[in-house]
């Protein structure tokens, strides 16, 4: 059975979407943020017969993701919400768990792209030291961190704006560290839709003319250890094989992939 969860049942979700932290990132913090009674945010559970939540399905505007630990929880219930929805243009998760959805959408396919999923809880493999001073941002670092961003040929395709990080900083679901040479932000690396128990790591970077002497990976280290020390598990997707092999160096364990799934 499927129905609409309400904030008296959070608690039961949270039994569900807290077994796998950074594998729920985005659902545990939208429901941090916005709760069960917004109009751009509705959660569904999906109960067996014996009425235990076995999946959820979060809306936010226009992007789905389904979780669940069991094989057979209702995806084709699932699907239907999503087809019967009006705005629907994203489907996002765990490949092994929208790959059970998305058989039963109706709306065409028109992008799909699959990204790895890594996931670090301990900081047994951060053992590099860190040789430079690595800074946390400030808000007034804000506008040099963007122009380091939007220099980099590899996010090119990225949408940087420095009100857009203010506020995420200012609410707590953002930071960044930082490695400063010569008077100009070199290097740096961020999180993002931080909650009380996971963050995912973004904007990874060096730039040109200051690349292969380890800062980005120092910035990394800084960061990751005092997430870590907070309790948080850290995840961060990757497509490039070469990126991924830094950072499981530094301790990140493939957890599967993470399908993004654009629609008509």
């Amino acid at each position: 059975m499927i129905r609409r969860l309400t904030k008296q049942d959070d608690a039961l979700c949270q039994k569900l979407i807290q077994q796998r932290p950074a594998e729920n990132l985005f659902i545990i913090g939208d429901i941090e943020a916005f709760g069960y009674e917004e109009d751009f945010q509705t959660v569904w559970g999906d109960f067996d017969t014996e009425g235990n939540l076995r999946a959820v399905l979060l809306r936010y505007r226009e992007n789905f993701i389904p979780f669940s630990m069991v094989d057979d929880f209702d995806a084709k219930g699932f699907a239907t919400i999503i087809n019967e929805s009006s705005d629907y243009r994203i489907l996002s998760g765990l490949k092994d768990i929208t790959e059970k959805v998305e058989p039963f959408l109706t709306t065409p396919l028109k992008e799909k792209r699959q990204l790895y999923y890594a996931k670090l809880t301990d900081d047994r493999s951060l053992v590099e030291e860190v040789t430079e001073k690595v800074k946390i941002a400030t808000l007034d670092d804000i506008p040099r961190l963007v122009d380091l961003l939007t220099s980099i040929p590899e996010f090119s395709s990225g949408q940087f704006d420095e009100e857009s990080k203010r506020k995420s900083m200012e609410k707590g679901v953002a930071r960044s560290y930082f490695i400063e040479k010569d008077g100009q932000m070199v290097a740096s690396a961020s999180t993002t839709a931080e909650n009380r128990t996971s963050a995912m790591i973004v904007g990874v970077c060096t730039a040109a003319d200051y690349q292969k002497r380890g800062y980005a990976s120092q910035c990394m280290i800084k960061l990751c250890a005092d997430v870590l020390k907070e309790g948080k598990e850290l995840c961060l997707f990757y497509d490039n094989p070469n990126a991924g092999k830094i950072y499981k160096r530094l301790g990140f364990k493939d957890i599967g992939y993470w399908m993004m799934n654009k629609f008509e």
